[in-house]
């Protein structure tokens, strides 16, 4: 669902959908790093393009560690996403894809596409 200003709309996740997520992502390895330039745009703009390609991704804090927490819920605002989970210095996103033959992850039943499970 699009809102004003052309963005995506948000949905508020369940616990027991973030759960769900967090158990799906154990396997993943981070795919963005935040480092010495912190959240820069081109940083923002590489994270959308991992959402739009996988819908959910980790994100690793290399440097700012001590900003994690209020950075991850930065870049859930700014792309659109919703933070999943912050374990460590990794932070969890998802971002569902709009269409739905795109769509990898099912969180009524939990499946995952073919393409998903091989990674």
């Amino acid at each position: 669902m699009r809102v004003g200003d052309g963005r995506w709309a948000m949905k508020e996740l369940k616990g027991s959908e973030r759960k769900q997520l967090r158990g799906m992502a154990h396997g993943l390895e981070p795919v963005c790093y935040v480092g010495k330039n912190g959240l820069t745009e081109v940083f923002l703009e590489s994270v959308r393009s991992a959402l739009a390609h996988h819908e959910l991704i980790k994100v690793k804090f290399v440097e700012w560690k001590e900003e994690r927490k209020e950075w991850s819920e930065r870049i859930a605002a700014e792309t659109d996403s919703n933070l999943v989970g912050l374990i460590g210095n990794i932070a969890i996103f998802y971002r569902e894809q709009p269409d739905e033959e795109r769509r990898k992850i099912s969180l009524e039943s939990g499946v995952r596409s073919p393409e998903e499970e091989q990674r």
